[in-house]
């Protein structure tokens, strides 16, 4: 019994190591975090205490894509929010080689664009590889069950980034209204489109 219990304690260990290293599949279930907001204030998903789950997007300033999706995304929070689905926005690149998405100018941005949302700060650039995230925008769509954060979708928000009125598959909405119907989500992962993640 002793080696049987001791096999499947290494065998968890390795898997948590393996989804560590390659970032987070679906079905998952994301660890919480703790992030510098515009506001000076410290965000965990554990804040949202009435929340059902959350569409966490890697994003920021200085990138085509995800200026491009900037509408969609406030859209997305003005939508769902209500529904118990909020916005959590990550910043996760490196600001000395992207300087302009610096705190400051992510302030400047939110003020500029009225985002609703918390827009976050990955300081120590921890959190988006633990996630797996690749580009901004990056989305991942966490359920809540029995206080896990399981991931249910990832991937871009829709397929069309160059135009929101040509749009045909809305993912990210698909997937929530999935969930709030308490369905399975038939698209759970299509390739994120937009800048890589500065390191």
């Amino acid at each position: 019994m002793k080696k049987i219990n001791v096999f499947l304690l290494i065998t968890f260990f390795a898997t948590a190591l393996l989804s560590a290293q390659n970032g987070y599949d679906v079905g998952a279930s994301a660890t919480d975090f703790k992030l510098e907001n515009i506001d000076g204030t410290f965000v965990s998903l554990s804040d949202f205490k009435d929340a059902k789950g959350f569409i966490v997007v890697f994003t920021c300033n200085t990138c085509p894509y995800a200026v491009a999706y900037e509408t969609r995304i406030e859209a997305l929070n003005k939508k769902y929010a209500s529904k118990g689905y909020p916005v959590i926005a990550i910043m996760p690149n490196n600001i000395e080689i992207k300087p302009g998405d610096s705190l400051s100018a992510m302030r400047q941005r939110a003020k500029e664009r009225g985002f609703t949302f918390p827009y976050l700060i990955d300081h120590e650039q921890s959190i988006f590889p633990q996630y797996g995230a690749t580009k901004t925008p990056h989305v991942y769509v966490l359920e809540k069950t029995n206080d896990l954060n399981i991931v249910r979708y990832i991937g871009a928000i829709d397929d069309n980034y160059k135009d929101a009125e040509q749009v045909n598959t809305k993912y990210v909405e698909e997937a929530i209204n999935a969930l709030l119907a308490q369905k399975q989500v038939s698209i759970s992962k299509t390739r994120a489109i937009g800048c890589s993640i500065k390191i």
